[in-house]
């Protein structure tokens, strides 16, 4: 059923924004009160490219107090992150959409550049966003990710087709199969999942990351989000790929004491993870608003109920 909530802000249509980081592109809901109630039919026609306003997933803006999913941590971080996938599904975390969720916050007056804690399904995450440069460019933003978790299986594999690859299995807060490969087209058009193994390695379902290097620590990948297909950029994926070729590369700051930054490119742009030898995981990059708008109620009213 697709159901939207009976609300003050409705009878007037219901404001939405437009956001990206790297061209990973989302639907931006203000419901500071938590007066919303969006089901997963509704989260997959607002981010229906034909139907709705398209993008890769929705983020839900709602005061951590107001949300009985974030409560518990709103003594710690005013605003939660309540993500959905395109397809209506609820995950963990997003790194590109909590980028682009602190940008609206900064751009609604909500925040200010500088440090920011925000509860997301992952936990409190810390967030910091430069000050706009001279000509009115937005600052780059930074995600203290918390730590990768390498759980296991060790005999992960992805396919593609006939193809098989080893992967990792890293932990950013959402589970992601990391496969090293020769050419980022054998990963095909990712239009459907690819397949992992073990059996019940991945029991939520799983992100897929395919990386190729270009050069020393700079790589570059191609993913497909569960519950959204290929997308132009993960956050949480950058990280694991990033993870995996320090670990691949003997670079595991925890046995080093230094920490090390790859340079990842996703196809719509680039990232810069860094993982400290406290196993802390950052991420820097762009976040932009690029419109808004309100959708109108006689659309709303049309939605089956």
């Amino acid at each position: 059923m697709v159901r939207v909530s009976e609300s003050p802000l409705q009878p007037a249509g219901l404001p939405f924004l437009k956001g990206h980081g790297t061209q990973n592109d989302f639907v931006i809901l203000p419901d500071h009160d938590g007066r919303l109630a969006i089901g997963p039919e509704t989260v997959a026609v607002l981010c229906d490219r034909r139907a709705g306003i398209g993008g890769d997933g929705l983020l839900r803006v709602v005061r951590s107090a107001a949300d009985p999913v974030s409560a518990a941590l709103a003594d710690r971080a005013e605003w939660f992150m309540d993500y959905r996938n395109s397809d209506g599904s609820i995950a963990e975390m997003c790194g590109n959409g909590l980028r682009v969720f602190a940008r609206y916050l900064v751009h609604a007056g909500l925040a200010e550049p500088g440090p920011l804690d925000v509860a997301t399904r992952a936990g409190v995450l810390r967030v910091r966003i430069a000050e706009d440069a001279a000509d009115g460019t937005p600052g780059g933003i930074t995600v203290d990710m918390g730590a990768a978790r390498l759980p296991g299986p060790d005999d992960v594999e992805v396919a593609v087709g006939d193809l098989r690859w080893p992967a990792l299995n890293v932990n950013m807060g959402n589970p992601h199969a990391v496969a090293f490969v020769e050419d980022l087209d054998q990963a095909g058009d990712l239009l459907s999942a690819p397949l992992t193994s073990p059996a019940g390695a991945y029991p939520d379902g799983v992100n897929v990351e395919f990386v190729v290097d270009r050069g020393p620590r700079h790589v570059a990948m191609r993913v497909h989000e569960r519950g959204s297909g290929e997308t132009r950029s993960c956050g949480t994926g950058a990280c694991a790929v990033a993870v995996a070729a320090a670990r691949r590369d003997g670079a595991d700051p925890a046995v080093t004491g230094e920490s090390v930054t790859y340079t990842v490119d996703l196809p719509g742009g680039r990232l810069l993870i860094t993982e400290r030898p406290d196993g802390g995981v950052e991420m820097t990059g762009p976040a932009v608003i690029v419109g808004s708008g309100v959708l109108e109620p006689g659309w709303l009213a049309a939605l089956p109920r």
